[in-house]
């Protein structure tokens, strides 16, 4: 008896880690999806106002996508985290 209890108690366990990565994903990669899609947005209607600067902004829009991208890597970490530790 104890032990189908305790066996129950570890599959919820893994069931609630597996959900909370899920989660930990999802929330971490919302943030991120919309603010490189702004950025490229904004990027883009700067170069067509002002073609000269594209190299510039196009520089400057690679680095900062960079920055946002790296969010989602360390959500993707935390997610591991949980679902593995």
């Amino acid at each position: 008896m104890e032990q189908e209890v305790a066996s129950g108690v570890l599959n919820n366990l893994a069931s609630a880690k597996s959900i909370a990565a899920a989660v930990a994903i999802a929330v971490g990669a919302i943030g991120p999806g919309i603010g490189i899609g702004l950025l490229a947005g904004k990027a883009m209607e700067a170069i067509g106002r002002n073609p000269e600067a594209a190299p510039k902004i196009q520089a400057a829009m690679i680095l900062a996508i960079a920055f946002t991208e790296a969010i989602a890597i360390y959500a993707l970490v935390i997610a591991l985290i949980i679902k593995f530790v």
